[in-house]
């Protein structure tokens, strides 16, 4: 019997192709071919759709995506909703200090005493509400508050400031370090409070507390050894009866 020549049509892709196939008796409609179309087989496709569909592992990575974002945007919600008032106002008076210590102006000893003893009380606060004041964490934060003192005295420069014994202030120059300083200290202090918050565990551990701890202490540590700077130029002032050229 002369072999007979029958189409089979299948799909593959969203797209039909027709395969001649030739054998020795008609094609039973029940019976599945298997086979692999060669390049060299005629064939006629007839598109299905315009645009492919897509995959659903894209689908699934933007899903994820889209996800995630949306857990962080959730968690910085209940970050900012769940802080204190009096933390915003304290930011804002950190600010109204930075902006005034970047002008040249006459200050007092007293107000000269504000921003170090503020920050200090920040610093000590962040130590004992974080980590306690038993344990590493102070002597961490001592020698911290020492290496910034030291560091502070070693780099003031006594010629930049007039000490006014009569007024009982100070002249000192304008800068946007004692800003970017309590910026930094505030910053850190909400950061740390953060990583508490979301992960308990860390308050225990030492390669988190001793870093934190030496930095609250340095912070606090250049503040005060401006200020004790501040304090011996205008002293020596004071005791020359005279006003002095000199700085922090």
């Amino acid at each position: 019997m002369a072999p007979m020549r029958q189409w089979v049509t299948f799909r593959q892709r969203n797209k039909f192709y027709r395969v001649p196939v030739t054998t020795s008796r008609a094609v039973s409609p029940s019976l599945h071919l298997r086979f692999t179309p060669s390049s060299a087989v005629s064939r006629q496709s007839f598109p299905v759709s315009s645009q492919a569909p897509r995959r659903p592992c894209r689908r699934l990575a933007q899903y994820v995506h889209r996800q995630h974002h949306t857990k962080a945007d959730t968690m910085l919600q209940q970050i900012f909703s769940h802080t204190p008032l009096y933390v915003w106002a304290i930011l804002g008076f950190l600010v109204y200090r930075g902006v005034l210590a970047s002008r040249a102006r006459a200050v007092t000893l007293r107000k000269l005493c504000i921003i170090p003893l503020v920050m200090l009380v920040l610093s000590l606060s962040g130590v004992h509400g974080s980590f306690g004041l038993a344990g590493v964490a102070p002597f961490a934060w001592g020698a911290g508050a020492l290496a910034g003192a030291a560091l502070a005295w070693t780099l003031a420069d006594v010629r930049k400031i007039v000490a006014i014994p009569e007024r009982a202030s100070v002249q000192r120059p304008g800068s946007w370090v004692p800003l970017i300083l309590m910026m930094s200290v505030f910053c850190m202090k909400y950061a740390v409070a953060v990583t508490l918050a979301i992960a308990p565990a860390y308050d225990q551990a030492p390669g988190f507390m001793v870093p934190v701890c030496l930095a609250y202490g340095g912070f606090s540590g250049i503040f005060l050894g401006g200020l004790l700077r501040t304090v011996a130029v205008y002293r020596q002032a004071h005791m020359t009866s005279g006003p002095q050229g000199a700085a922090v």
